[in-house]
């Protein structure tokens, strides 16, 4: 364990006993990018994720929208707010929003009105391999009514974060220059779930291409494999490249969590963490670890590295 401060960019609560997420309330369930998800169609609650991070230190969170109903994204927000009011976390939050819907405006507005909102998650439609990529699909980075939503987000100084597998940063990196002022975070390490040697590659030219743009960074996070456990062993390559595309200035560490408890314990990822980048200097630590989510996500706290 370490006294490291640890921002956690990427959490998830949910009560399903309140609250209606379909993908966790409905039957069947949805095919799933780590297989069957049955442990955590559960009650996750700021006691259970305390209990889940042990010893670390983890000094904020941020609340990631959890694929709400999508009738009633703000309920959400406002449910986040009041848990965070009575429990003390998440720190700061990401909102649902449907942005190639007709409502978006009133929607983000609806979201600003909560003091804790700094973002908006919605994921973009998204081909299933690098070769069905369609250029400008309805829902996707590259259609035109979804990318009219994306626009407003600067207006009410939203950020932006992108859950996509990789071989769409090509469209990513086109949106990012088109909107310089609108933060783009990536959402789970650009998704890198093929770990065959053309498959990282794909992925590392694909991050190379979208971290060109000064206005994107990544979480490393949800680097999981079907059926294999967590070790540094499968994930060093994945974290070390993901951090010399974009610098330490621009990667934040986060456990996913519940959703990566299907694939490794909280202790296992950060351990993990800690052990690829034991060679980094303190300075980079604290921004992996801790500064660079202040930052990113403008939260209330003071920089640990300063």
């Amino acid at each position: 364990m370490t006294a490291l401060p640890i921002i956690d960019a990427h959490q998830h609560f949910w009560d399903l006993e309140r609250n209606y997420l379909p993908w966790l309330c409905d039957e069947p369930m949805i095919p799933f990018r780590y297989g069957d998800y049955s442990a955590i169609r559960r009650n996750y609650l700021p006691e259970d994720y305390r209990q889940d991070t042990g010893d670390y230190r983890v000094v904020g969170s941020v609340f990631i929208e959890t694929e709400w109903d999508p009738a009633t994204p703000v309920q959400e927000t406002r449910w986040v707010h009041e848990l965070a009011e009575r429990e003390g976390l998440p720190s700061v939050m990401v909102a649902q929003a449907r942005l190639d819907q007709p409502d978006v405006e009133d929607v983000l507005a609806a979201h600003c009105a909560y003091s804790r909102v700094r973002g908006i998650r919605h994921k973009p439609r998204a081909a299933s391999s690098p070769n069905e990529v369609e250029t400008g699909a309805p829902g996707s980075m590259g259609d035109p009514t979804w990318r009219r939503g994306f626009a407003q987000l600067a207006a009410h100084g939203l950020s932006f974060d992108l859950q996509s597998p990789w071989w769409h940063f090509h469209e990513a990196a086109d949106l990012a220059a088109s909107h310089p002022d609108t933060q783009i975070i990536i959402n789970h390490t650009g998704l890198p779930a093929d770990r065959s040697e053309a498959g990282l590659q794909g992925w590392r030219d694909a991050m190379t291409t979208v971290a060109r743009q000064p206005n994107v960074a990544v979480k490393i996070s949800g680097i999981g494999v079907p059926d294999s456990p967590w070790t540094v062993e499968l994930n060093r390559r994945v974290v070390l490249e993901t951090i010399d595309c974009f610098g330490a200035e621009r990667c934040m560490f986060a456990s996913n969590f519940p959703v990566d408890s299907l694939v490794a314990s909280f202790t296992t990822l950060f351990d993990g963490f800690m052990a690829i980048t034991e060679s980094f200097s303190e300075a980079e630590r604290l921004k992996l670890f801790h500064d660079n989510a202040v930052r990113f996500y403008r939260m209330d706290l003071p920089l640990a590295g300063t």
